[in-house]
């Protein structure tokens, strides 16, 4: 099965390398990029009236000379708003989407004009050299390639790509999307805040949302193993067959409730629970695969930071300390922040006892402690 692959605005479609290795073991990649970005060529002259459409066009006639009909998609902020384009106006195309940091509307338009106006004048180099600042936590070691395949990007492409993004508004559209959708935003995102991202999660029917901590505008970059897991668990979820087959139970709602699983609890638990299964304790593990995971979790009415919200006091009600931990990971995973969670908790000590929030802030200040110990430890 093919996937297509597209990058940010200024950046080539390198940035999805730390990405390739274990998607290219399932998929075959189709790596796009943007006019005058890379080896792809500048536009010469400039469309009159740029439009999204305007992008998508040649990478549709790429695909229909390669005789791809369906397709996966991946895309990182405007090779997001591509991908949603796509999936609106090509929904029988477009089988599983992916958006990395993007919106459907990237602001007012006078800012992407001003910023075209610039690059017209003054070249790429001004802009590019604060690239860091908007891509980047403050604590990011920006890859030198990367910045300096921004110098190389063609002025007036990129002026042209921010006249599009200037116009920009696909909100009206997003109800069309049918295909499976991954939302991924980065918690310290400045260009595309993770309200943007809440915005196209509840906008199109069937989206998940998944909020990375320590993670800005190239989330990929910053956080590079889980959104490669997050991808892995997306496409296959979605029933997406893979070069070795399918990865996942031909149930469609069990489908759903295994990707779900691991994206909320993670791999490794999701892991050791399936190692530890039984005959005799086969059935429960399919029952909350398919009910709790796939039906519950997996519908789309709740986004899955309420859900965390709502399972933390429940678990709090119950006494449940063990669960109580996991699902503080797993909300943490979701996108409540430490603040949020203790936000919950005192809820929980007016409404269920202050006994019981006592102790729910014991095990959540461990599970948060843990949480960041290990992704430390993954960073360096």
């Amino acid at each position: 099965p093919t996937l297509v692959l597209a990058p940010s605005l200024g950046a080539t479609p390198a940035l999805w390398e730390p990405q390739l290795p274990a998607l290219a073991a399932h998929f075959n990649i189709l790596r796009w990029g943007l006019p005058g970005h890379g080896n792809s060529p500048a536009w010469d002259p400039p469309p009159p009236r740029p439009t999204l459409e305007t992008l998508a066009a040649p990478l549709l006639g790429l695909l229909e000379e390669l005789r791809i009909d369906t397709f996966s998609y991946a895309g990182i902020s405007l090779g997001g708003a591509i991908g949603t384009w796509l999936a609106a106006h090509h929904p029988d195309r477009v089988e599983s989407l992916a958006l990395l940091c993007t919106s459907a509307h990237f602001g007012p338009p006078e800012p992407w004009r001003e910023r075209a106006d610039t690059v017209r004048t003054k070249g790429i180099g001004e802009v590019a050299d604060s690239a860091p600042n908007r891509w980047f936590s403050p604590a990011f070691d920006a890859p030198e390639h990367l910045l300096a395949d921004h110098h190389r990007v063609d002025p007036e492409s990129y002026a042209t790509c921010c006249e599009i993004l200037a116009g920009l508004d696909l909100r009206p559209e997003l109800a069309r999307i049918t295909a499976p959708t991954l939302v991924i935003a980065g918690r310290n995102d400045v260009a595309t805040p993770p309200s943007h991202a809440r915005e196209l999660a509840d906008g199109i029917g069937n989206a998940q949302l998944l909020e990375l901590p320590r993670a800005a505008h190239l989330a990929n970059l910053e956080q590079p193993e889980a959104v490669t897991d997050a991808l892995l668990s997306h496409f296959a979820g979605t029933g997406i067959r893979t070069a070795t087959g399918p990865r996942t139970h031909p149930d469609p709602l069990r489908r759903v409730g295994e990707a779900t699983r691991r994206s909320v609890l993670g791999n490794a638990h999701v892991d050791r629970a399936t190692a530890r299964t039984t005959p005799f304790t086969a059935r429960f593990q399919d029952f909350i695969t398919r009910y709790a995971w796939g039906e519950i979790w997996g519908g789309g009415t709740l986004d899955r930071r309420t859900r965390s919200a709502i399972t933390l006091t429940a678990l709090v009600a119950g006494g449940h300390k063990d669960e109580l931990a996991l699902h503080v990971r797993g909300a943490l995973r979701n996108g409540l922040s430490p603040t949020e969670i203790g936000e919950v908790l005192l809820q929980c000590a007016v409404y269920c006892s202050v006994p019981a929030a006592n102790s729910a802030f014991a095990v959540a200040e461990r599970a948060i402690n843990e949480y960041a110990a290990d992704a430390d430890e993954k960073d360096s």
